[in-house]
């Protein structure tokens, strides 16, 4: 029972990575309408970033968490022309050509990581970053400081964007683009705008997703962005493209399965597991569990 109990715990950890990684995804699949892969590279680039930051500062946590999500901003503001460039106007969008260049994107993040940082060699956060000890254990049930950061800070972000989305002026225009992009324009909401506010918002989400996975896993690699981006991938298609609410629930449900799964059975099954979900899903339900909203 102690084992279920602490997979339960360290699962809804994880899944409130996920709920924010595919909250982000989506953001920008909604307003922007782009299929941001390369979304997990920005992320784990600002992971590096956060790591370079802590090194130079001698391990000051505040400009560490800053710069991190600083730059999440600004490579997501920075691909912004790219993928304006290729779209003429949001009522004929070649969501296939988005695709491809943020692939390259996120190659190119890649590769930037396997040769600028760290000689292509994984980094480690320093514990004071991490935390270097549970702040409780019960039998073996331990829960860890990022554990708690991930959980919390999750539900208080996920718990503010849907009041963003749903309570406020900037959340109707986002929620009336996804809609109806061309009625939104009629009536004078700023498509342009809108569309860049998206790409802040959504680096925001990855900034502070970066942080969370840094205190998590306590490390970070090259590659590490095109595993993330895999489970950000089974998400979306599970809960349903452009879904938001259907992210949450499937994100949350993707971490605690994963970790049910590492906690009963041996070897490295948890990324398999997604996709053998996602597999499932597509073949009984093409649109997701809860509808595709684009």
């Amino acid at each position: 029972m102690q084992v279920f109990i602490a997979q339960i715990l360290n699962g809804l950890s994880i899944g409130s990575v996920y709920v924010l990684l595919a909250t982000g995804f989506n953001l920008l699949l909604l307003v922007a309408m782009i299929i941001h892969f390369s979304y997990p590279q920005v992320v784990v680039f600002s992971m590096y970033i956060i790591w370079i930051v802590l090194k130079a500062t001698n391990e000051n946590l505040l400009l560490g968490v800053l710069a991190g999500i600083l730059s999440s901003i600004l490579l997501n503001f920075m691909s912004a022309p790219l993928f304006q460039k290729i779209m003429k106007n949001r009522e004929d969008v070649d969501i296939n050509s988005t695709m491809v260049l943020s692939m390259a994107i996120g190659w190119i993040i890649t590769d930037v990581l396997s040769h600028a940082f760290n000689n292509g060699l994984p980094i480690q956060f320093p514990t004071k970053f991490t935390g270097d000890a549970p702040l409780l254990r019960i039998g073996l049930i331990s829960i860890l400081p990022g554990q708690v950061w991930a959980l919390s800070i999750g539900i208080v972000v996920v718990s503010g964007f849907f009041v963003l989305l749903y309570k406020t002026r900037a959340g109707r225009a986002f929620r009336a683009i996804a809609e109806d992009p061309a009625g939104a324009k009629l009536v004078g909401i700023p498509i342009v705008k809108t569309g860049f506010q998206s790409y802040a918002l959504s680096g925001l989400l990855g900034g502070l997703t970066a942080v969370l996975l840094a205190m998590l896993f306590h490390s970070a690699s090259p590659g590490m962005g095109e595993q993330v981006a895999h489970k950000v991938l089974a998400v979306s298609i599970v809960a349903g493209l452009g879904n938001l609410v259907g992210g949450l629930v499937v994100g949350l449900a993707l971490g605690i399965l994963e970790a049910l799964v590492q906690g009963y059975l041996s070897g490295n099954w948890s990324n398999a597991i997604a996709f053998v979900v996602m597999l499932a899903v597509i073949l009984i339900k093409p649109k997701g569990l809860f509808g595709i909203k684009v």
